[in-house]
């Protein structure tokens, strides 16, 4: 007796056209992101539009600004796997319905506004502040090793890098006392879960744009988008 499988019929006809929104849950993490920003104040990227009266009319600001957020809290950060997830992806379509952008319309975005959207870490952090995840004062300061987007010819060798580092020195005597040896201990505690989880649990493991300022606009948005996550999930916790 052969057995019975459930039927599959990847031809079936549906009589209306379904919505995305039907094959989500209502706490998925898109919904999220898209109220989040409507939160936000995204006007220093608007302005830029509302000056130029020429042209097709661009694609909606507060849609990207989610696209961008969204991708990078999936671990997506190449702007041409973002246009090919927004094809493939049930909860990209979410964001952008039918209206895909290219992805060098997706890079010039991020490109162009790179700048504003550093801007938007301190709102984001300000919402964090409201659901209790930090208190604003308290800075960790340390490091982790990210590989550069940058030509092989133009980088400089350890050799090459100046000797008299005065400052890893002096920090580096510091580490050595009791106290600093206890300070150092909490590293394992404060901050290296946040570098495992941005690469390790999100993949960001090589930047994406060139140029130091554009490497910490990147950076900033990688972690503007590791605390929305958090307070995704706090808030998640809270609701259940």
């Amino acid at each position: 007796m052969s057995k019975t499988y459930r039927s599959c019929n990847s031809n079936q006809q549906w009589l209306l056209p379904p919505s995305v929104h039907d094959w989500l849950p209502a706490n998925d993490l898109v919904y999220f992101i898209l109220d989040t920003v409507n939160e936000l104040d995204i006007s220093a990227i608007t302005a830029k539009y509302e000056q130029e009266e020429r042209g097709f009319p661009p694609y909606n600001p507060r849609m990207m600004v989610a696209l961008l957020f969204y991708a990078y809290c999936r671990g997506i950060f190449s702007s041409r796997k973002i246009m090919r997830a927004c094809g493939e992806r049930l909860t990209f379509r979410v964001i952008v319905g039918d209206d895909i952008s290219n992805w060098w319309t997706i890079s010039d975005f991020r490109k162009l506004h790179l700048k504003q959207l550093e801007d938007l870490f301190v709102q984001v952090l300000q919402l964090c502040q409201k659901a209790g995840l930090v208190k604003l004062g308290h800075i960790v300061l340390d490091g982790t090793k990210v590989k550069a987007n940058a030509s092989r010819h133009k980088a400089m060798s350890y050799g090459r890098m100046p000797k008299n580092l005065t400052v890893k020195q002096k920090m580096a005597r510091k580490l050595r006392t009791k106290k600093g040896r206890e300070t150092y201990s909490k590293r394992k505690s404060i901050v290296e879960p946040v570098f495992g989880q941005i690469k390790r649990a999100r993949g960001f493991v090589q930047f994406s744009m060139r140029g130091l300022e554009k490497m910490r606009g990147e950076w900033t948005l990688v972690c503007m988008t590791h605390n929305l996550l958090k307070l995704f999930a706090a808030q998640y916790a809270v609701a259940a």
